[in-house]
């Protein structure tokens, strides 16, 4: 709205410019959220440029190789906190090289200079190292929040740097990083007089923690609002930290299969029933049916319930759902089965997003699990869902027409169908009318992720009919190039393409010549492209960044795996011997 009214005083001769003062423009700016309004009230005209530019104190980097830091310095002088993103998110996958790339060090270096009142870092498949976290505690004074999500090379002699020395730390999330458990006394590392902390996640640490130092920080902390800790914390230490900190909003448990004697038992409901306020419900790893009762009493205000940890069996889902009137958000294991999600459907009116994980994805005899029954119910029952991430074993054409029929304004589509090329089984077709029926439907979609087998028509539906869809996943699908082709042709927002074990070649790699500046990245794998094809386009387009890696004992003229990407900076300078920058 802001950006709407402020584009209505534009004229041609670009006199808005000079209807509003400089501090008057940062000001206004300065409400702007979006990375995207503020990129377009930046374009306007040359004021509007540089009110953007001096008043930004926030910037999202989807890919660290795609400007550098010293760019980014020039470009806005003023940031107090970055978010960067590193490795292509395959690597989640195995299929990056393990020395790929993505240090942070470089960038802190520049940070020191540029930026030393940086504040907050958000980082996402970077390589971390114990120096780089002692260079942050050194080098920022005034360092508030680190978020470190899937990124590796650090062990907890860099996060004992940080919590010795950052003194006004209010946020330290470490989720699903590798981490080298060095030392579990590193929370004893944070000072007796430290009491900022408002967010504590070491839910993915394998090792124990000095849970004596964790009671007291978590005493200390009177702001603390969201606490997720690790296994290794049992119930009757989550019971202590709970009358330590009955104000949290979202809580993380350990364990939660244990013997407690009735009196423990008692004071962990107790402690539950305290709880107020809390929104936000994870860990519960290994929860058995005899526990789950201790959480209905804090379970009223539950916005988000992640059970991905817990490998509940679907009437115990259904005891607990009862209590949870107002949830948006549910991860669940396919443990719960299609009765689960009936159940779902049933108690979970105002769900919004939905991810159903398997509890064994290589276990191919598996006898539980959902199917289109258990997702089709939950379509009938919570009309508002938009974001649903669903692995399943089977699926048919019928349910997936059912399902967005149902649900008409999903933004974020991901079915995946394990065993790769399954058809509908029931009959026997290919799944391409169901990826029809979801583009065709969800007019709003922005995320797509496809399964099954699908010839090219999949793909020319997506082309025709997918006009806001932003990023695109495709395994193990498509027939030819034109299906690529289409795709590249006809999603004109599009910005990530990731391809693995299809068969586009060549042609439908260099059909894209026109689109990927505009892009942030294409992945692809076990394709059937070649080494001349990336010549060829790294030629054709000297502003990307095309990448080739390249596996021991692979035939010279096949490109194993591309990564192709847009970058202000250039060709990247520490890329190891197995990656090829062409």
């Amino acid at each position: 709205m802001i950006m709407e009214s402020m584009r209505k005083k534009e004229s041609p001769s670009s006199v808005v410019s000079t209807q509003f003062p400089d501090e008057v423009l940062e000001r206004v700016f300065a409400l702007l959220t979006s990375h995207k309004d503020r990129s377009s009230v930046s374009l306007v005209c040359k004021d509007w440029y540089n009110a953007e530019r001096w008043s930004r104190t926030h910037v999202f980097i989807g890919n660290c190789y795609s400007v550098s830091p010293e760019i980014l310095a020039r470009r806005f002088p003023n940031i107090r906190s970055v978010t960067l993103k590193g490795k292509p998110r395959f690597s989640d996958f195995n299929l990056v090289p393990q020395n790929w790339g993505a240090d942070i060090h470089a960038w802190l270096v520049a940070f020191a200079d540029k930026y030393p009142f940086l504040e907050e870092l958000r980082l996402k498949r970077m390589t971390v190292s114990d120096e780089s976290l002692e260079y942050v505690a050194a080098n920022f004074q005034n360092f508030k929040v680190l978020s470190l999500l899937s990124c590796d090379g650090f062990s907890t002699d860099g996060l004992a740097a940080i919590a010795t020395h950052c003194k006004n730390l209010t946020e330290l999330d470490i989720q699903e990083n590798g981490v080298e458990d060095k030392s579990g006394s590193w929370l004893s590392c944070f000072p007796e007089s430290f009491t900022s902390l408002e967010v504590l996640n070491f839910a993915n640490m394998s090792a124990e923690v000095n849970f004596d130092a964790l009671e007291r920080l978590v005493s200390r902390c009177k702001s603390l609002k969201a606490l997720k800790v690790n296994k290794s914390i049992s119930l009757e230490q989550l019971q202590r930290l709970l009358v330590c900190a009955p104000q949290l909003v979202e809580l993380g448990t350990g364990s939660f299969s244990q013997d407690l004697t009735t009196r423990h038992y008692a004071e962990l409901e107790n402690a539950f029933n305290n709880c107020k306020n809390i929104q936000t419900l994870s860990g519960l790893w290994e929860a058995t049916a005899l526990y789950l009762p201790v959480l209905y009493p804090a379970s009223a205000n539950l916005t988000f319930l992640n059970l991905s940890y817990a490998a509940l069996q679907s009437g115990d889902l259904a005891k607990l759902l009862v209590h949870c009137p107002s949830l948006w958000r549910l991860w669940v294991l396919d443990t719960v089965e299609d009765k689960g999600l009936e159940a779902v459907g049933s108690y979970c009116p105002l769900l919004e997003e939905l991810r159903v994980f398997p509890a064994d994805p290589f276990d191919e005899e598996i006898i539980h699990g959902v199917t289109e029954e258990g997702f089709v119910a939950v379509s009938f029952g919570c009309r508002r869902l938009h974001y649903v991430l669903y692995f399943c074993r089977q699926m048919t054409n019928a349910a997936v027409a059912t399902i967005v029929q149902n649900c008409p304004d999903f933004t974020h589509f991901r079915l995946c169908i394990m065993n790769p090329g399954q058809p509908d089984y029931v009959t026997n077709d290919p799944m391409d009318e169901a990826f029809g029926a979801v583009v065709k439907t969800c007019t709003k979609l922005r995320r797509l992720s496809v399964s099954g087998l699908l010839t090219d028509l999949t793909f020319e539906y997506i082309g025709t009919y997918a006009k806001n869809l932003e990023t695109l996943s495709v395994a193990f699908a498509g027939s030819s190039d034109w299906g690529m082709q289409c795709v590249l042709g006809g999603c004109p927002k599009l910005r990530k393409l990731e391809i693995r074990d299809c068969p586009f070649g060549n042609k439908a790699l260099l059909s894209g010549l026109e689109k990927y500046e505009s892009m942030r990245s294409l992945w692809m794998s076990a394709c059937n492209v070649t080494m001349n094809g990336c010549r060829l386009l790294a030629r054709e387009m000297p502003r990307l960044n095309v990448e080739v890696m390249k596996e021991d004992g692979s035939d010279d003229s096949q490109a194993d795996k591309v990564y192709v990407y847009r970058s202000v900076a250039g060709p990247r300078r520490d890329a190891p011997p197995s990656v090829l920058t062409l």
